[in-house]
């Protein structure tokens, strides 16, 4: 290329016209990193996964991390940390009370969401519990735009009812929809008209997890948030993926692309009145997470039931060597290099699914890849959970571990009775920074083996179970 074509244009005048040149982006969106150390897989057999599974009662949660080879179980915490993370922990404080390493952190997380009162939890469920906690119990309604399974959990634990508001494309894998994680304002207004009396506050989960890893547009947080101040009901955000999430805006919404992410993220941080927070998403930690809140009584009570239960209000369960490393974590997960790698990596993978003939919702989300096993495994009904048989077959061909988000998860209710789950997914959650392109490519080819012998999966019944959040610990078998 010459030289000058290069060169900034002279816009005077009466200069020489100079063609303006754009640079071609590349079609291959490289890793923003090095690797900087390693750990070794354990290859294993088809036989010795068969019986591996069979001894973990066909619940991939039961088993042992040595015995999976590709582990997409979840994205939370296990992601790779960065080598400036790793100083952080270094310089980690651990004194009990007042930590330099908690200001470090809350300075952080207010630099992004800037909420008056900060306070650090072991992980984002602790927030869920002590939040809700406050603000459920019974008789009590708390609408999102679809709660995930530990949020829901601790919302009913409360005696309180989660209800999912999400927009009607959101329940069709195949609807083409660049925010299918909205919640419906038109139910949102409903409800709150004939029920506001017994609603607190209203969530917003930004992705939906439970919907695919769905964003959320900032035009359907900007009309929620309207709705709920309104009622007078203040609105939080389950924000654990919060800058993939305004990496979508910026990519999908009108007038939103020339934006940086941090700004974004501001902007949706305003809409709201507090938050939880997993810091073993986004914010890029093994461990960690947060409730952040504006209301000064709110912040007292939970202060209050965090020293009852996780720790200190400067450390809350967490060493200071882990809110440093997370205080580092949500400067590199704004960085637009890492964003676009991580959204195109994810959508690499679920294009190749989609080529193999393995439906999975569509447009790919953020953090994952699901897969619709109520599509791909029509023989299987949604009680017998073919997306448990999905997922046991995912391992036992290629050591894939990965997760039911189905009628397993979701199908038990605080009543004891069971219905189908709105639907049917295998999520391959892909950790932060973890693998590389040929393990993708690795994991493409064990669903396409997979897709060989599905229509002679079995389904699967439950064997034993506890009451709530069954899918973790219950036992299942396959149904001959």
């Amino acid at each position: 290329m010459d030289s000058r074509s290069l060169c900034p244009v002279d816009e005077r005048a009466d200069a020489p016209t100079v063609q303006r040149v754009t640079e071609t982006p590349f079609r291959t969106v490289i890793e923003p990193f090095r690797i900087h150390s390693v750990e070794p897989l354990r290859m294993t057999t088809k036989a010795f996964r068969e019986t591996k599974v069979r001894e973990a009662a066909y619940n991939l949660f039961q088993l042992h991390a040595d015995d999976v080879l590709i582990d997409l179980l979840t994205d939370s915490g296990t992601g790779a940390m960065s080598r400036d993370q790793w100083a952080a922990i270094q310089h980690g404080d651990e004194s009990y009370a007042g930590s330099p390493s908690y200001f470090i952190f809350r300075d952080a997380v207010q630099e992004l969401f800037p909420y008056q009162h900060i306070i650090p939890t072991h992980q984002g469920r602790a927030a869920e519990r002590i939040l809700f906690q406050c603000l459920g119990g019974p008789g009590t309604i708390i609408p999102s735009n679809t709660h995930f399974d530990t949020t829901r959990a601790n919302v009913e634990a409360t005696g309180a009812e989660a209800v999912d508001l999400v927009i009607e494309e959101g329940h069709d894998p195949a609807a083409l929809h660049p925010f299918k994680g909205n919640m419906d304002t038109a139910l949102l207004e409903q409800l709150l008209t004939e029920r506001g009396s017994d609603i607190p506050c209203v969530m917003m989960t930004i992705t939906n997890n439970s919907g695919g890893g769905q964003p959320v547009s900032l035009a359907n947080l900007r009309e929620v948030s309207e709705i709920a101040h309104r009622h007078g009901k203040p609105l939080f955000l389950d924000a654990c993926r919060f800058a993939e999430n305004a990496w979508f805006i910026r990519e999908r919404e009108a007038g939103q692309g020339e934006r940086d992410v941090p700004d974004i993220v501001r902007d949706i941080a305003a809409l709201a009145d507090g938050m939880t927070m997993s810091a073993k998403k986004d914010p890029m930690g093994n461990i960690g997470g947060w409730l952040a809140l504006n209301d000064n009584a709110l912040a007292q009570q939970a202060r209050n039931l965090l020293i009852l239960t996780e720790g200190f209000p400067t450390y809350g369960g967490l060493a200071g060597r882990d809110l440093e490393a997370l205080a580092q974590g949500l400067k590199e997960v704004v960085s637009h290099d890492f964003l676009r790698y991580r959204i195109t990596s994810t959508a690499y993978v679920a294009e190749a699914l989609d080529r193999v003939g393995m439906p999975c919702i569509k447009p790919a989300g953020g953090h994952a890849v699901y897969i619709d096993a109520k599509s791909l495994l029509p023989h299987i009904p949604p009680l017998h959970f073919p997306g448990q048989a999905l997922a046991v077959a995912l391992y036992e061909h290629g050591g894939i571990r990965s997760c039911e988000i189905g009628s397993a998860m979701f199908g038990r209710h605080p009543d004891g009775s069971e219905s189908p789950a709105a639907m049917e997914l295998v999520r391959l959650a892909i950790p932060r920074r973890t693998y590389t392109q040929s393990h993708m490519d690795y994991v493409i080819e064990v669903a396409e083996r997979v897709m060989a012998i599905k229509d002679t999966l079995p389904g699967y019944r439950i064997v034993d179970e506890p009451p709530v959040l069954r899918h973790f610990t219950a036992a299942f078998e396959p149904i001959s």
